[in-house]
């Protein structure tokens, strides 16, 4: 759920309930206000917005605004001029819906760049390098974007699987321990069965990499590390899940590159006397030829 999401649901007394209101009303510019200065501004008292952030889990006024300049900073950038879910029309010319395709993929990925956070890739670098083994928890959909990611991931000597058959989730999550490294990809963030799944895993002591939505959901705020997925979508009344499908596999292309640069040269060579050895391809196209 996110932030805004969160004051709208809340219930809250009637002083406390004004502030909230000024604030869903001038979230834009309410980073730019203190406590003191808000409080004048709606005849309240400065107390009652460290109840408003603690109820939130925030410390105070200081840590819940900078929240919601960032909600608000993400919520109305990038995808200025396409619609997420639905990107192009009935009359759009082919070239068109090509161009506005390129455009969707374009700011998506700028779109989940903006979400990383530095200390986030350097403990997801760190979890996957140091297992013993990984495992990533993935619907049906998901699971078939995630599988290129595992065969790069074996192609360089990790030992790593994909479960994306909910009763097998189970038992490979049971049998998991702290040598292990999981990767759960849920754009909701609220599958239940994940979320069962990753609750063994942390009782089982397994290093918990997330990817999904922006806002606090079960598995995120559950997970050692948070990865978030571009949030744009519906989750059912849009064209096809354009956005998000890409931003899964921008992320995994991250995950695997940080896992690949640990040991960069050795992967490199590797990959190389693999390709010599067992790649039979041939072109004509002098561009895509080895040089050997």
């Amino acid at each position: 759920m996110l932030l805004i999401e969160q004051l709208q649901a809340e219930t809250f007394p009637p002083g406390e309930q004004l502030l909230v209101d000024y604030i869903l009303e001038h979230t834009e510019d309410i980073h730019q206000l203190s406590a003191s200065a808000l409080a004048q501004l709606t005849h309240t008292n400065p107390t009652s917005l460290v109840r408003i952030a603690k109820k939130l889990g925030y410390v105070g006024w200081s840590d819940l605004k900078e929240a919601l300049r960032e909600e608000w900073l993400y919520l109305n950038s990038h995808f200025t001029a396409v619609d997420a879910n639905q990107p192009f029309t009935a009359t759009d010319s082919p070239l068109r819906i090509a161009s506005k395709i390129a455009s969707l993929e374009q700011n998506t990925i700028q779109d989940t760049l903006s979400l990383l956070e530095p200390s986030d890739l350097a403990q997801a670098q760190h979890f996957l390098t140091e297992a013993q083994e990984i495992i990533v928890f993935a619907g049906h959909s998901n699971g078939m974007v995630a599988r290129e990611f595992v065969s790069r991931m074996r192609r360089i000597g990790f030992k790593i699987i994909l479960t994306d058959i909910y009763d097998y989730s189970y038992y490979e999550a049971y049998h998991s321990n702290p040598d292990t490294c999981a990767i759960i990809i849920s754009y909701s963030g609220e599958n239940l069965h994940f979320v069962e799944c990753l609750d063994i895993l942390k009782q089982n002591g397994a290093k918990t990499i997330s990817l999904t939505s922006i806002g606090a959901n079960s598995i995120s705020t559950r997970a050692d590390c948070s990865l978030k997925i571009t949030t744009r979508e519906k989750l059912y009344s849009k064209i096809a899940n354009f956005t998000s499908s890409t931003s899964i596999i921008y992320l995994l292309n991250v995950l695997y590159a940080l896992a690949f640069t640990v040991r960069y040269e050795t992967n490199l060579a590797h990959i190389q006397r693999t390709g010599r050895r067992f790649d039979q391809r041939v072109s004509t196209v002098r561009l895509i030829q080895e040089d050997e």
